[in-house]
């Protein structure tokens, strides 16, 4: 993955954690089995070099995933523009990783559990109930990060 254009702009790995662990979703972009690019927002969660994310268990996206793992990652922290400047304030991600095969049994519990704290931490009280109804019918899935840039403008 290339540098960031302009240097002032780019910014470490806290910062790349931050954006990933704070956005309320994430563009996953693949190639999809008819070759074409194929992508689709998802909510995520981080652990470790690790993104889970949750899906039905067929259709396109798994398609192209068992196809092709290799997928690209946009997280977009913040975004508005600035009026009068021609310019926006943002704070974004963009990664590279590999896709694994689907995680089953413990790892895929406590990957909705992660999900479900991030997401909606006020209703925890109902996660066990409602991944007991779930759980059958969703598939969670595993990203390794092998690349990530982080880049912001404060729209000064």
């Amino acid at each position: 993955m290339r540098h960031v254009r302009l240097k002032e702009r780019e910014r470490g790995t806290e910062f790349i954690h931050q954006v990933m662990d704070s956005c309320v979703y994430m563009v996953l972009s693949m190639t999809g089995v008819d070759g074409l690019p194929y992508s689709v927002p998802l909510t995520p969660v981080r652990s470790g070099e690790d993104i889970y994310f949750h899906c039905a268990p067929e259709g396109e996206k798994v398609d192209a995933l068992r196809a092709n793992p290799r997928v690209a990652m946009c997280f977009v922290g913040e975004a508005e523009t600035v009026p009068r400047k021609f310019t926006a304030r943002y704070s974004s991600v963009l990664a590279r990783g590999t896709a694994g095969e689907v995680v089953e049994q413990d790892e895929k519990v406590e990957a909705l559990r992660l999900l479900c704290l991030r997401h909606c931490p006020e209703d925890m009280d109902r996660f066990d109930e409602v991944v007991r109804a779930w759980l059958p019918r969703t598939a969670v899935w595993k990203v390794h990060i092998d690349t990530a840039v982080g880049k912001a403008n404060p729209g000064d």
